[in-house]
């Protein structure tokens, strides 16, 4: 087999496993047993398939190890959790959200086990959604971006197009979903790093997990969404980058 096959196959495995966790485990067996362990298996699948393209370990994603990458990680949750909270916070003064306490609330989980399940659930996902979508483009399929945006720009449509079963929503999750894209391959891009991005989605979709809130009107929520993460790719382009070649130290 050539060695430019294995680009296109490796992504096709990733591929075939993260969506059979939702189209299989959830959509057909109504698993959410069944549907964890394919997320698991698509995020295992991952570390043999890097080396196989030639990386060390999840280098072929952009993955560095501790401690910059966990520095990356938690900035990237902190920052993602403030969005929303200011998101949340705008529409339930518009009346866009509701909540019992008219406020801005955090539902507390009911034991230490339920938030560490919570914790998981929002981050494995993350985490294997960062690796299909802009990862694997940023290192992986052996691309030389010449321009940040044209990387960029890329992994949204990417990020945009994985989402096969809310497609059928129409422009306004299209557009959504494109400024979530957006905002998280910036990070990417900007600090070199694959956690910088999961640090943003996580933290967004574990603020989620989190909140005590109803929506009232899905169109304008779905606008303060796309407008949260607009706000953090503007912040992640104020930051300093740190991105540099790290192709040699990651190359098995």
């Amino acid at each position: 087999m050539q060695h430019r096959w294995r680009a296109p196959l490796a992504f096709a495995a990733l591929f075939l496993l993260y969506q059979s966790a939702e189209g299989v485990g959830e959509r057909w067996l109504h698993s959410f047993a069944v549907q964890g362990v394919l997320m698991c298996a698509c995020l295992a699948m991952a570390w043999p398939l890097s080396r196989w393209l030639g990386w060390r370990g999840y280098g072929a994603y952009a993955l560095q190890a501790p401690p910059r990458g966990l520095g990356w990680l938690a900035g990237g949750v902190l920052l993602a959790v403030l969005a929303k909270a200011i998101a949340v916070a705008a529409g339930l003064r518009l009346g866009v959200y509701t909540s019992a306490t008219g406020m801005l609330a955090w539902q507390l989980p009911a034991s230490v086990g339920t938030l560490a399940m919570l914790l998981v659930v929002t981050f494995v996902p993350s985490l294997a959604e960062d690796i299909l979508t802009r990862g694997f483009w940023y290192r992986a399929a052996g691309i030389r971006w010449r321009s940040g945006w044209a990387f960029v720009l890329l992994s949204s449509v990417v990020y945009v197009l994985n989402h096969i079963y809310r497609l059928e929503r129409g422009l306004l999750e299209w557009t959504m979903l494109f400024c979530y894209g957006l905002a998280y391959a910036t990070a990417l891009w900007r600090s070199g790093s694959l956690w910088a991005a999961v640090g943003l989605h996580w933290g967004w979709n574990l603020a989620n997990g989190l909140l005590a809130i109803d929506t009232l009107d899905p169109r304008r929520g779905s606008a303060l969404s796309a407008l949260a993460h607009l706000g953090l790719a503007l912040v992640v382009l104020a930051l300093p980058p740190t991105r540099r070649d790290e192709r040699r130290l990651w190359r098995a």
